[in-house]
Formats: C-alpha cells, sequence, structure tokens
C-alpha cells in the first residue's frame, strides 16, 4: 500500500517504521505539511488538539482511507462524536481508529512476542480491510469492536484505563481470545 502518516511523532514515526519493514511505501508528513494525494491509506497521528492545523497543511485530501491513529488526553469538544469523527470531516474517506490503545514505545519489542499482540480497532465497513491489514503488517492481532460509531469514541474514553494500567506496570501489550484460544 501506499501509506501517507501525517505526524512524525513516537506513535506517526514508529508506525511507519513498522510498515517500511512490512514492504510498503511510506511516506511521512510532520508540521511542514506536504501532498498526500499519491496515498491509497491517510494514517492521522497527532496530538488532538492539533488536528485541524495538521490536516489543513496537506494538500491531496480527497476522500482516501483514513486511520485516526490520535490520543486525547484533554476536555473534548462537543461538535464531533469523537477525533475520528473530526479527521472524516476534513478528509471524506471511509475511516477507522487504531493504535490508540497500543503503546509506541513498544513497537520495537513487537517482533520477540511469541503471540501477536492485540490491537482494537473501530471502523467504517470501507476501512475495514485496510486496516486490518495494516495492523497485521505492524505486528498485531486485529481486534475489531464494531463500527466507528459508538466504536471510535469507546476506544478514545478508555484511555484514561490504558494511562492508569501504564502508570502501574509501565508499556504493555494485551491479547483478548476466547477461552481455550491462548
Amino acid at each position: 500500500m501506499n501509506i501517507t502518516v501525517i505526524g512524525r511523532g513516537r506513535v506517526g514515526g514508529g508506525l511507519a517504521t513498522l510498515w517500511t519493514a512490512a514492504g510498503h511505501d511510506v511516506t511521512t508528513l510532520g508540521r511542514d505539511g506536504g501532498d498526500a494525494s499519491d496515498a491509497d491509506v491517510i494514517v492521522v497521528a497527532v496530538p488532538a488538539a492539533a488536528i485541524d492545523d495538521a490536516l489543513g497543511r496537506v494538500s491531496g485530501l480527497n476522500g482516501q482511507v483514513t486511520i485516526d491513529a490520535c490520543n486525547i488526553y484533554s476536555p473534548r469538544g462537543s461538535e464531533f462524536a469523537s477525533l475520528s469523527h473530526q479527521i472524516k470531516s476534513i478528509i471524506g474517506g471511509p475511516t477507522a481508529k487504531s493504535f490508540s490503545t497500543n503503546f509506541a514505545a513498544a513497537y520495537d519489542q513487537l517482533k520477540h512476542e511469541a503471540i501477536r499482540p492485540g490491537n482494537l480497532f473501530a471502523a467504517d465497513e470501507a476501512a475495514r480491510a485496510s486496516t486490518e491489514q495494516l495492523i497485521e503488517d505492524a505486528g498485531y492481532e486485529p481486534v475489531f469492536i464494531g463500527d466507528l460509531e459508538p466504536g471510535a469514541r469507546l476506544l478514545e474514553d478508555s484511555s484514561g484505563l490504558t494511562r492508569a494500567l501504564a502508570w502501574q506496570i509501565g508499556p504493555f501489550f494485551y491479547r483478548y481470545s476466547r477461552p481455550g484460544e491462548l
């Protein structure tokens, strides 16, 4: 896939490294913006408060499949149901929420895990296949929680639990399975 990652920080830069190693053509864009018109998939990995500004600096956003990998750490506005919905209102394509419950600090340890850790995601139907493929190519097992509505907001609201666990044990992996499948 031809992927444009908007955000060069730990999440965006880390995912770009994983996907490049998996054979994808990845372009990263930072604060200077750039052109995303050749992208099959757009990944947005910027602080929640920077979404409008970051996407405003990128040309060629024309309804591509989009993955929202943003986290929210401050009070949210009420204009959108989730950050994913905000991003979708700008890019206009099918959208997924993914990678927001995983720790970028642990990306380099994925290859050492005996069992692929899970990655919770929500998606519009038209974004699901691409998102699942990129989750797998990053080294995770996709765990679909349902449609973008209400899934994206559920994932965003779980960030407090994720942070509380990390405060106790540090960055961690998780795995969901039915009994007898581990």
